[in-house]
């Protein structure tokens, strides 16, 4: 999962990508870049780490330019390093960058196509860079000196022909302006935005409308399933869908974990959806524990405070902040490595032994991964004195990995795979475990809009809509998402980048 922006305003716009990216952060630490275009060149930063690590003053200084892309990044396929931070730029044709947020399910295949066919060269093994090179090779075989925005859509439409899977990207053409687009079913999310100016109008494209908000935009509204947006440089907004086929389909995920509280994906309040998942969990534990006592709700923050809340409301039981937060250290479900995973969940979370001791506990979690996390919070629940401790999950099991811009981690790896609730208690050491219904959690979120088609499941149930996923296919994500694997790349990765990674900074 990874946080995307492109602007184009009248004044220099680094200032207000970088804004951007740190609301976004959540939706990756791995790495940071923008890039911006002045004078018919990019000028471009971007290294590992957070936003505010990654750019100094010096760096801000060097990135001027009325039109620029931004991106934070968590590796979706078992890769990080430098030299995979994001944007990826192409010389020709015109010079095109791209910042992307997903995963191409038939990468392997436009690989190969890119080379036999295209006679494209790739430096990296990421499908980020083959979306970059699929779309500039449809924009060079267009052959336009000066393309326009037709030719600009026609080659997203092209693209949207080639490239399978879910994803969301913003593109920076070299004195045109900047282009975004989403994929026919709408799996990773996309929004627009406007804002007023002494100039004139001033548009924004980013992965939550958060972004947009704390900088002043008004939100448009979604970028539909296929459709792409291109601000050309005098800052006019044009739209078209680019894909005969299309559905709504998103990714349930954005509002089980990855979207901030205050963001609206595809006209749902990510917000008013988890209190609706909360709702749902006390309703099915009235209904299987009617019997059970329970003496204070307590969430794992952040994102399953508001579900706890209302559960909690539901229930008729305490709510009450029992484990405090050091903010300073980064989501454990996106940091790379069990071992720093383990590591990191003690550093994060405290208990507060008042709000333990005695008494019966319902821990609330957005979900069940790994299970690494709960099992050590529920050790520390009971080593502050919880007489009980139960644990809901606003999420059904996570049973089944996902292809479509998550690292979840390969199957054999997810606690809940070909195991029952019982057993996944069990080994979490619960007193006793609730997991959402996949019925109920798809429920809460078509609530905030009925127009929606459907969810995105597939973690949950296996299913995966863009119909060209097998079981060769997740062997071999396996392959390269157990934690073994990642660490063998990130030491590939680690000791090439100091020859790959050259050109990453300004």
């Amino acid at each position: 999962m990874c946080g995307l922006v492109g602007l184009v305003a009248k004044t220099d716009v680094a200032p207000d990508i970088y804004d951007a990216l740190t609301v976004l952060q959540h939706r990756g630490q791995d790495a940071a870049g923008i890039m911006t275009c002045v004078g018919g060149k990019f000028s471009q930063r971007k290294n590992e780490g957070l936003v505010r690590d990654v750019f100094r003053q010096q760096h801000m200084q060097r990135l001027q330019g009325t039109m620029g892309i931004g991106h934070v990044r968590y590796p979706t396929a078992g890769s990080s390093g430098a030299a995979l931070a994001q944007p990826f730029y192409v010389n020709s044709p015109y010079g095109i960058a791209l910042a992307h947020n997903g995963n191409l399910t038939n990468a392997e295949q436009l690989t190969r196509e890119l080379f036999q066919d295209d006679l494209r060269h790739l430096n990296t093994d990421s499908d980020s860079e083959v979306l970059l090179n699929v779309f500039a090779h449809e924009m060079q075989i267009l052959g336009k000196l000066s393309p326009c925005a037709d030719d600009i859509f026609k080659a997203v439409e092209a693209l949207h022909r080639r490239c399978r899977g879910g994803y969301a990207a913003v593109c920076l053409l070299v004195n045109y302006g900047v282009v975004g687009f989403r994929d026919p079913l709408g799996i990773r999310p996309l929004v627009v935005g406007v804002r007023e100016s002494a100039s004139g109008q001033e548009y924004m494209i980013a992965s939550e409308s958060v972004a947009l908000d704390v900088l002043g935009f008004t939100l448009l509204g979604d970028v539909a399933p296929g459709e792409a947006i291109f601000i050309d440089q005098r800052g006019e907004l044009h739209r078209r869908h680019c894909s005969a086929q299309t559905s709504l389909r998103p990714c349930i995920f954005e509002h089980v974990y990855f979207a901030r509280p205050d963001s609206l994906m595809d006209g749902i309040s990510v917000y008013k959806t988890r209190m609706r998942q909360g709702a749902a969990l006390a309703l099915k534990i009235r209904k299987q524990r009617p019997e059970l006592k329970v003496d204070v709700v307590i969430p794992i923050p952040d994102t399953s405070r508001i579900a706890a809340q209302s559960m909690a409301y539901e229930l008729g039981v305490k709510f009450r902040e029992g484990l405090m937060k050091n903010r300073y250290i980064g989501r454990t479900f996106i940091m790379p490595g069990q071992s720093q995973r383990k590591k990191s969940v003690r550093q994060k979370l405290n208990p507060v032994p008042l709000e333990f001791e005695g008494k019966n506990v319902m821990l609330v979690d957005d979900s069940i991964v790994r299970g690494t996390t709960c099992r050590q919070i529920i050790e520390m629940a009971r080593d502050a004195g919880a007489a009980n401790v139960y644990f809901a999950s606003a999420a059904p099991p996570v049973r089944y990995p996902n292809v479509y811009g998550i690292d979840m981690p390969s199957a054999l790896e997810l606690i809940a795979h070909d195991r029952t609730v019982e057993e996944v208690c069990e080994l979490i050491g619960a007193d006793w475990l609730v997991f959402q219904d996949l019925d109920d959690l798809v429920r809460c979120s078509r609530d905030g809009n009925p127009a929606v088609d459907g969810f995105d499941c597939s973690v949950f149930n296996g299913e995966y809509i863009t119909g060209d996923v097998d079981q060769n296919y997740l062997d071999r994500v396996e392959s390269l998402r157990n934690d073994d694997a990642q660490n063998e790349r990130r030491a590939e990765l680690q000791a090439d980048g100091a020859v790959v990674g050259l050109h990453n900074d300004v």
